[in-house]
């Protein structure tokens, strides 16, 4: 007689904030993938691309498409998965940017072989309304079912398209064989910009949460935004430039939507000494950050009613008259030579957010040394990451290493942390305490361990009835 025990195996994620890919299998052996990301920062060649079988999974279903999430998808495609990627409407138009962005990084710069990879995936893509019921099949599925499975993608407010994903499976020999399986991808904190807040799902018997700020807790939002204009008129007084990693999907729109806010609410006053802050230029030097913001526009059906609300009014919170767009390389590097020689007070967004490549890394190899300009710092820098060493020794006139060499830092350090796309200690454990039935289960995935052991106590403080688990044997359940 079949079990009606379910397994949650991770293959990636569990211990670490990147390289996310869970699997959920059935007792008759079939499984579904919960993302497949890409190793980055201290975890990134720790572990094989894809070390796991995939002969009987049936299909992947993607929370959202940063890397660290998708990334491993070429590789999972070359182990021999061929069943349907399944995502929502809006990370299936994001979904290809991202990819061919990071095969051109990581793998190849051959545009046919780039081409053909995009088409073969643009094939498997199934977009999936949220809130809508999906059933898992494939050619995979035995002749003889003892079980079957669905799911329904729930907004994330984590990036445009994030969901968290709610899985059913029913065991059909048991009348009571219904299980509920929540993987929570990556939570927004609520009144993100652009993004309706997550709500909690009615009921889970067993909840995969991320704890990535599960030992912390955000400023609020009005809070952030008047820290983010404080520390940028700060910055200013010195005359240079303020230079903000940000990662091309979902920082950068958000940062452009608050600072045109700020810019809004303080036409009539000055950012620094003889500068109004409508000629205040903000410069977007990331070509897939672009890319990302033109499909941000387009997206504009998903986005919240406070954005909404400032389209109609007129206001253009993604392209805003002060947005000046880098686009051709040799641009880029004349810019960088610019604020090297003439230090020109503008706000600089530029990919990686982690800093560890992009065009970011010009500016800082460029500018830290020089004490008129400011780095701000304003979403999470992973350990082993160049960003985590400019964060940590540059307050303290450190260096970091740069493209194999040295770069002193006397460059101001500044972090704002409330502009992390990630929920916080209170809105993970509220995320918990809003389920009308709570899990049985909560494995905390996604976290450095500080985080995750910080967030499990303080669920099992609240939650005595729940069992919080916390650590893992890689690829067990």
């Amino acid at each position: 007689m079949i079990s009606d025990q379910i397994e949650i195996l991770h293959h990636g994620g569990d211990d670490e904030v990147t390289g996310s890919c869970h699997e959920l299998r059935l007792p008759d052996g079939r499984g579904v993938l919960i993302d497949c990301g890409l190793f980055q920062g201290r975890d990134a060649g720790q572990e094989p691309e894809v070390d796991f079988p995939v002969d009987h999974i049936e299909a992947l279903i993607l929370t959202h498409v940063h890397l660290d999430h998708v990334g491993r998808l070429p590789y999972l495609l070359a182990a021999g998965f061929n069943g349907p990627i399944h995502c929502t409407l809006p990370s299936a138009r994001l979904l290809p940017l991202v990819l061919e962005d990071a095969v051109k990084v990581g793998m190849t710069r051959n545009q046919r072989l780039i081409d053909k990879l995009l088409r073969h995936v643009g094939r498997m893509i199934v977009p999936v309304a949220y809130k809508t019921w999906q059933t898992v099949s494939s050619l995979k599925s035995p002749t003889t079912r003892h079980s079957e499975w669905s799911f329904k993608f729930h907004p994330a407010g984590h990036i445009l398209g994030s969901a968290f994903v709610e899985c059913r499976t029913r065991l059909l020999d048991q009348p009571d064989g219904e299980r509920r399986v929540v993987f929570s991808g990556d939570l927004g904190a609520p009144y993100a910009p652009l993004l309706p807040a997550p709500r909690s799902p009615y009921r889970a018997d067993i909840l995969v949460l991320e704890s990535t700020y599960g030992d912390r807790l955000h400023e609020g939002r009005k809070e952030r935004r008047n820290t983010l204009q404080k520390l940028i008129e700060r910055c200013l007084r010195n005359r240079g430039a303020v230079l903000i990693p940000a990662f091309a999907l979902g920082r950068t729109q958000e940062l452009l939507y608050e600072i045109e806010e700020v810019i809004h609410r303080n036409r009539r006053r000055f950012a620094a000494k003889n500068l109004p802050w409508p000629e205040l230029d903000i410069v977007l030097d990331s070509p897939l950050g672009s890319r990302f913001t033109a499909a941000s526009r387009e997206l504009q059906p998903f986005w919240d009613a406070e954005a909404r609300r400032r389209l109609s009014s007129g206001r253009r919170p993604l392209n805003f008259d002060q947005l000046k767009v880098v686009e051709g390389h040799r641009e880029h590097l004349s810019l960088v030579d610019q604020l090297r020689q003439t230090a020109k007070p503008c706000i600089v967004l530029a990919a990686s957010g982690m800093c560890s490549g992009g065009r970011i890394v010009h500016y800082l190899k460029a500018l830290l040394p020089d004490p008129r300009h400011d780095v701000l710092f304003v979403g999470y820098q992973a350990q082993g990451t160049p960003g985590r060493d400019i964060q940590r020794f540059g307050p303290g006139g450190g260096y970091v290493v740069l493209d194999g060499k040295r770069v002193d830092i006397r460059a101001g350090v500044h972090t704002v942390s409330g502009y992390s796309a990630h929920a916080d200690q209170k809105n993970l454990v509220d995320f918990v305490r809003r389920m009308r039935k709570r899990p049985a289960q909560i494995r905390l995935v996604h976290g450095e361990s500080t985080s995750r052991e910080t967030l499990r106590n303080i669920l099992q403080q609240q939650f005595p009835d729940i069992d919080v688990i916390s650590t893992y044997t890689k690829g067990s359940a």
